[in-house]
């Protein structure tokens, strides 16, 4: 039997994950009848066939199911193998690419850059806005090195708990309640949440943030009267100046601010989410990895002070 080519396997991989061989094809940058020649390769080096016919689409064979079974161990291996190599050679240099959704390039990912700018001044960085599941997908093709993403305990988002990935914590992002001027309880000296049950909402659309604000006026008794839904945080404080409604915002958000507008932090536990990093697995201990990991977690701090 020959020796495994990697790339032949992450085709393989893609294959199976995306479904089509053109769908495959346009995630690799590839033209489809170079996806099928490499898996064909890949079988002539195994000995085995991978894929049989199923109509007009190519489906995976039994062998082939035991081979990506495996696949993934080997790929963290030679991420760890990356790792170590990376250190023996001091990780003073290298590139890393980030990408994360909109509200962390500003808050985390460029305050981070700008940190490593210093600290490591030969380490070079580059940025992408993506949101997951996306980012996990081009995490997981080697697109990407570090993404950025949030969960709640309700709410898993896209990681859950896929062993691919190694998961690290970076900070709880608490969400405020935005109110227009001259609101009753602007002077209020305690504020809770339940205090806003009779109130108009803004909430975000469908997602995450959204789904947050729902649960955590649930869970303080009431029903939210949610009249509108806006995606953008700093339309969202515009509509509040208008009288609109009230809204919830992740402090991490930090939308422009507005003097008809004020933002105040709960006297109680404010709903929130956790936002974290996620890297391949076995690329963790890479010195350019994790030095890009400890900027992240420096600056989270400082992004969702009070």
């Amino acid at each position: 039997m020959a020796d495994l080519d990697l790339r032949k396997l992450r085709v393989l991989r893609e294959l199976s994950e995306r479904g089509t061989v053109s769908a495959a094809a346009q995630a690799l940058h590839l033209t489809p009848q170079a996806v099928s020649q490499q898996i064909s390769a890949l079988g002539r080096e195994l000995g085995v066939q991978l894929t049989e016919p199923s109509g007009r689409r190519l489906r995976l064979t039994g062998a082939a199911r035991i081979v990506l079974r495996h696949a993934d161990a080997v790929f963290t291996q030679v991420e760890q193998m990356r790792a170590e190599l990376a250190a023996h050679e001091s990780g003073e240099r290298g590139e890393v690419a980030v990408a994360g959704f909109s509200t962390t390039l500003s808050a985390l990912i460029l305050p981070a850059v700008a940190r490593l700018r210093e600290t490591r001044p030969l380490l070079r960085t580059s940025l992408a806005e993506i949101d997951p599941p996306e980012s996990f997908s081009l995490l997981h093709r080697g697109g990407t090195d570090v993404v950025i993403s949030a969960d709640t305990a309700h709410h898993p988002g896209a990681l859950g708990e896929d062993p691919r990935f190694h998961r690290v914590a970076l900070c709880d992002d608490p969400f405020d309640i935005a109110l227009p001027e001259g609101h009753r309880l602007l002077d209020s000296p305690r504020l809770l949440l339940a205090d806003l049950a009779e109130e108009t909402w803004i909430f975000a659309t469908t997602g995450m943030c959204h789904d947050i604000g729902v649960a955590a006026c649930t869970a303080a008794g009431f029903t939210p009267q949610a009249s509108h839904a806006i995606g953008d945080w700093d339309a969202t404080l515009a509509a509040v100046r208008l009288g609109l409604g009230v809204a919830l915002v992740p402090r991490m958000a930090k939308p422009a601010p507005r003097p008809e507008v004020t933002i105040r932090a709960f006297s109680e536990r404010a709903p929130s989410r956790t936002v974290f990093a996620a890297v391949r697995e076995g690329s963790q201990t890479s010195p350019e990895i994790a030095a890009v990991l400890d900027a992240l977690r420096t600056v989270a701090r400082a992004a969702v002070a009070a």
